[in-house]
């Protein structure tokens, strides 16, 4: 990537958005994160990028915060050209029996969050002419699984939400995009019944699960100026299991 952004990834601390966070500070961007704790990880990387990257404390569902903290971050690492709604749970259950506590968390930190978290951070994009939003969804947002009805519910939403954005922002010089990832060895599924993921591989025509390098690359594409042309789209990563 050689157009140098400052870009904003939700959920920063671990796992996928961790690893964007990473490779995003590589490639020589400004990076802006929160999440609900600072991880070591982080810490390490705010003294290697001391003048490139920047993080807060935030749970993705304290949406009234979400003005005031891009404020902050553009303060430091100028105007965003890039978002990265990345930030997530998992809350698995049959719906007759799921608690009406989680199904509420869900909608909150999967749905209301990103879509309040786009609405402060594209702002800035309208007035500087450009930018690029890539959300997380995840192969349940195009393909049925038992046991996750809420939470399939919430990313199919983003799915909604990157269409339906992608048009009002695409005469503003913004592209939206959405990464659907397959089942990626992470600690979102390090709780999920062995024999499900076993199964879950054998039915992947690559034969494994994946990993969060297998979709840093594709979000890093569009985010670049390589992917200038697409947006509105939903590009599912999953090793062949959807196919």
């Amino acid at each position: 990537m050689n157009d140098k952004r400052s870009i904003l990834v939700s959920g920063g601390s671990r796992g996928l958005g961790l690893a964007l966070v990473k490779a995003f500070l590589a490639d020589g961007h400004r990076v802006a994160s929160f999440s609900r704790r600072q991880s070591s990880e982080v810490v390490a990387l705010l003294n290697d990028y001391p003048d490139q990257f920047i993080f807060s404390e935030c749970d993705m569902s304290e949406t009234n915060r979400f003005r005031e903290l891009i404020r902050n971050f553009e303060k430091c690492i100028g105007r965003l050209s890039g978002l990265v709604n990345n930030a997530g749970i998992v809350a698995e259950e049959l719906l007759a029996r799921q608690d009406i506590g989680d199904i509420e968390r869900l909608l909150a930190v999967n749905l209301a969050g990103p879509l309040h978290l786009t609405r402060a951070a594209i702002r800035g994009m309208m007035i500087s002419g450009g930018g690029a939003v890539v959300n997380i969804s995840s192969i349940v947002s195009v393909s049925g699984y038992k046991g996750t009805v809420a939470y399939s519910a919430t990313k199919g939403g983003i799915n909604a939400m990157t269409r339906a954005l992608a048009r009002e922002l695409g005469g503003r010089g913004i592209r939206v995009n959405t990464v659907a990832p397959g089942y990626m060895e992470t600690d979102l599924v390090a709780d999920m019944d062995p024999s499900k993921l076993k199964q879950i591989v054998r039915r992947t025509p690559l034969g494994r699960a994946g990993t969060v390098d297998d979709v840093v690359g594709i979000v890093r594409f569009l985010m670049s100026e390589e992917a200038r042309f697409i947006t509105g789209q939903t590009i599912v990563v999953d090793g062949g299991l959807t196919a």
